[in-house]
């Protein structure tokens, strides 16, 4: 080989092992990058989601009949949804949603939010804002997307009777059909100041009653074939939170 052809050969060698050296470099410093902003994500991800328990504390805290109501509720949600949807159930908003989905009822009167007995009329209309004010609360948090539906549409019924919209059937955001089920089906196995607890077998009866009616038909028959696994096996509501 001619000596300059062989230099020209060398130098190009050199130039690539730089070159390969220097995008190692590149690639170890985007790597480094990379796990950096991952790593802040969670944290910022941790952060926000004490936020939310704490204000969903807020609400648990005003009012003393569904103390502990809100998490029960979303271990259930949260269950039926890996069952019906597993893919809404790795996104974090839906969690927020279904912890924040009473919050409105911050801007409930004590009078209203505290009654032992039941709501007249009027005291009806004003408790029935509470997802509209809830809805102002959570928007201008921009982690919460589209789970501001939830905060919405939870008391809207499969047969259109709900509110605050009168949605129907499958208008109704798929997390809030979720969630009205999960939020009933707490409601009734959980003592309250105007009766006890009713028991699982008949507060899933209920369910079943109402499915097609106050729920989507489709998540009351998961959830009533989850919880009948449940007590099958011989495991707690709580087993839930898994």
């Amino acid at each position: 080989m001619h000596p300059d052809h062989a230099d020209e050969l060398d130098r190009t060698r050199r130039q690539l092992l730089l070159f390969a050296d220097d995008l190692q470099t590149m690639v170890e410093r985007e790597k480094l990058r990379r796990t950096e902003v991952e790593q802040a994500y969670r944290e910022l991800s941790k952060s926000y989601l004490r936020m939310v328990r704490t204000l969903a504390e807020v609400v648990d805290a005003r009012d003393n009949q569904t103390r502990s109501h809100l998490d029960r509720t979303y271990q259930f949600a949260m269950a039926l949804t890996r069952r019906v949807a597993p893919g809404l159930a790795t996104r974090a908003e839906i969690g927020y949603g279904y912890l924040l989905h009473d919050i409105g009822k911050v801007g409930m009167p004590d009078a209203i939010l505290k009654k032992p007995g039941s709501l007249t009329d009027d005291e009806w209309r004003v408790m029935r804002t509470h997802p509209i004010i809830g809805v102002t609360l959570v928007q201008p948090l921009h982690l919460m997307g589209d789970a501001v539906g939830i905060l919405r549409s939870h008391h809207e019924r499969w047969d259109g009777r709900g509110y605050p919209e009168g949605l129907r059937g499958e208008d109704i955001y798929l997390p809030a059909r979720i969630l009205m089920l999960a939020d009933a089906f707490d409601a009734m196995t959980s003592d309250r100041s105007y009766r006890k607890a009713l028991p699982i077998h008949v507060a899933l009866e209920e369910i079943d009653t109402n499915a097609g009616t106050q729920f989507d038909p489709e998540m009351a028959k998961v959830w009533v074939a989850l919880v009948e696994e449940l007590e099958r096996d011989g495991r707690p509501l709580s087993s839930l939170s898994g």
